[in-house]
């Protein structure tokens, strides 16, 4: 049966809500956990480009200026925190810093993160701790103390950063790999209950990128050769290739995706 000129009409106006203004991050603010560096500083960059101001909270101050002056070039403010983010309470203390900062959050990374690499049978205890503390745990209580904001404004976009050991077990990082499954299930728990309130709660998977944690991995030969060779695109990532996928994740662009693991791997998880 052809559609009827009601139909046609009906889709168009559905059509019409779509435009590039629904990518834009224009009066929103970003708290992004260790933005100030690597991956996180590109995620960083990315939004201040898109238009929103940015919240770090981070341990040391190594690339704050330099963060400083990349969101500055583009208009935008970026305000700093120096915290250990697994202190008890920190979390509360963050998310209310950034309100008294802002006024309101809108967008949160949990980006922050560490890797420990042993064999699996010289594990060390304190080694599985901080790393459970550090990409799990905090995960965890961030999303909490800004899912509280969020909620009572009824909107909000939580992105929490996984790991191809996400879906893999990877070789001599257990605890890496466990807290980023955790990272998975966390992701979506939280988008299951929190999208009664407008807020969408996804993750990204960073593929094999180029970043000072991977670093040991890529003057590996063999390690490295292992890699290329299951890469379809056959390079590692740029840090640049996650800044378009985290705006898309951050922006109204992307309000009926929610619970989604999203994988920039290059290929990788196909072969």
């Amino acid at each position: 049966m052809a559609d009827t000129r009601e139909d046609i009409l009906a889709r168009e106006k559905d059509l019409d809500h779509f435009n590039m203004d629904l990518y834009s991050l224009k009066g929103k603010v970003a708290i992004v956990t260790g933005g100030d560096t690597g991956l996180g500083q590109a995620y960083t960059v990315a939004f201040a480009e898109a238009g929103a101001d940015i919240f770090i909270p981070t341990f040391g101050e190594t690339g704050w200026e330099d963060t400083r002056k990349m969101v500055e070039k583009r208009g935008q403010r970026v305000e700093f925190m120096n915290v250990d983010l697994t202190e008890d309470g920190i979390a509360e203390k963050v998310i209310q810093k950034a309100l008294d900062t802002y006024g309101h959050i809108d967008i949160l990374v949990n980006n922050a993160g560490m890797i420990k690499r042993n064999p699996l049978l010289e594990s060390k205890d304190a080694d599985w701790d901080r790393v459970i503390a550090i990409n799990l745990s905090t995960v965890y209580h961030m999303s909490l103390a800004a899912g509280k904001v969020m909620a009572k404004q009824k909107s909000g976009k939580i992105i929490n950063i996984g790991s191809m050991l996400s879906f893999q077990g990877g070789k001599f990082i257990p605890s890496y790999t466990a807290s980023k499954h955790g990272v998975a299930g966390l992701t979506k728990s939280f988008a299951s209950e929190l999208a009664a309130y407008n807020i969408q709660v996804n993750a990204i998977a960073p593929g094999y990128i180029k970043t000072a944690n991977t670093e040991p991995i890529r003057e590996d030969p063999v390690r490295n050769k292992e890699i290329l060779d299951r890469i379809p695109a056959g390079h590692w990532g740029g840090t640049y290739e996650l800044m378009g996928v985290a705006v898309f994740l951050a922006s109204a662009a992307s309000n009926y995706v929610n619970g989604h693991l999203l994988a920039v791997d290059g290929g990788y998880l196909v072969r």
